[in-house]
């Protein structure tokens, strides 16, 4: 969906193309505007990575490990530096083996991922970098990785899935807009022809939708639907009737938050913008609900 939805969680076993998907968005995500290279160059400058005082072309792709600390991944320092989070900006974080990263630090990627930049207060300094990314997660259902495979899960099981699971906390949970359940490669699946969609003409797609998303907001201080709100988003992603009855009837029953209920219409808008549709109807909200991650029973 290039960079409208930018949040999504993809699960699966090892071995299933988890990270290789993740590689392989950046081609099909429009190229940087001027105004974009000279943000994302400025991030670079400013960490000491831009080379030959080039301005950047491509947009990032960042993937720290996850043993990264709370600075080195939303900045910090006693010279106050740009994290991954910023140096991603306009580009894609991804971070694998999610569970594995420390609750603290990944909790610390709430507010950029919620408003687009992270402030660093220092007794010396308070910064504040640019940080709209593309979040893209990678993890395994449990820590074997093997949850649906009797023969290969761990004795643990299904215990372990729940546990290893619960390592990533509610609130960051809800900030992802796409939850993806990634199945095994098997040997079959290797020899199947290729897909009828390739990369390019993906990419054609999320052109398009890019070009309708920036004539839609040429007169606001917005980009993607992914940086719109208030009576913005209710103007232009609001559903037609059986999509808002649809819509009212998943956050009773899925338990949304309102933050949940609010990226919903941003997925669907995207969604329609793909298919080419002018007004956002029932199809596209029951896909953005098909992603969404639906709240534990009490």
């Amino acid at each position: 969906m290039g960079l409208d939805a930018p949040n999504r969680l993809m699960s699966g076993p090892p071995g299933a193309g988890k990270s290789l998907m993740a590689a392989c968005l950046p081609g099909i995500l429009p190229d940087l505007t001027p105004s974009e290279a000279l943000e994302v160059s400025m991030i670079a400058s400013v960490a000491g990575n831009l080379e030959g005082g080039r301005l950047v072309r491509a947009r990032p792709f960042r993937s720290p490990h996850h043993s990264a600390s709370m600075p080195a991944l939303v900045g910090g320092g006693l010279r106050v530096r740009p994290g991954e989070v910023s140096l991603a900006h306009l580009g894609v974080l991804f971070l694998d083996e999610l569970p594995e990263f420390q609750r603290g630090v990944l909790d610390s990627l709430r507010q950029p991922l919620e408003t687009g930049e992270v402030s660093v207060a220092r007794a010396n300094a308070h910064v504040t970098f640019p940080a709209r990314v593309q979040l893209i997660a990678a993890m395994n259902p449990c820590r074997c990785g093997h949850l649906g495979d009797a023969a290969l899960a761990c004795s643990r099981a299904p215990r372990c899935a729940a546990d290893y699971q619960a390592k990533l906390s509610g609130p960051l949970l809800d900030r992802i807009d796409l939850h993806v359940e990634v199945q095994a490669v098997s040997a079959a699946d290797l020899v199947l022809p290729p897909p009828a969609e390739g990369s390019a003409e993906v990419a054609a797609r999320v052109a398009a939708a890019r070009d309708v998303q920036t004539a839609r907001y040429a007169d606001h201080k917005a980009r993607t639907n992914a940086e719109i709100d208030g009576e913005l988003m209710e103007a232009v992603a609001t559903p037609d009737e059986p999509g808002r009855k649809l819509l009212a009837q998943a956050a009773e029953a899925m338990r949304l938050s309102a933050r949940g209920y609010t990226r919903i219409l941003r997925v669907g808008r995207t969604i329609a913008d793909l298919a080419g549709a002018e007004a956002v109807g029932r199809l596209h909200v029951a896909e953005a609900l098909s992603y969404r991650r639906q709240a534990p029973r009490s």
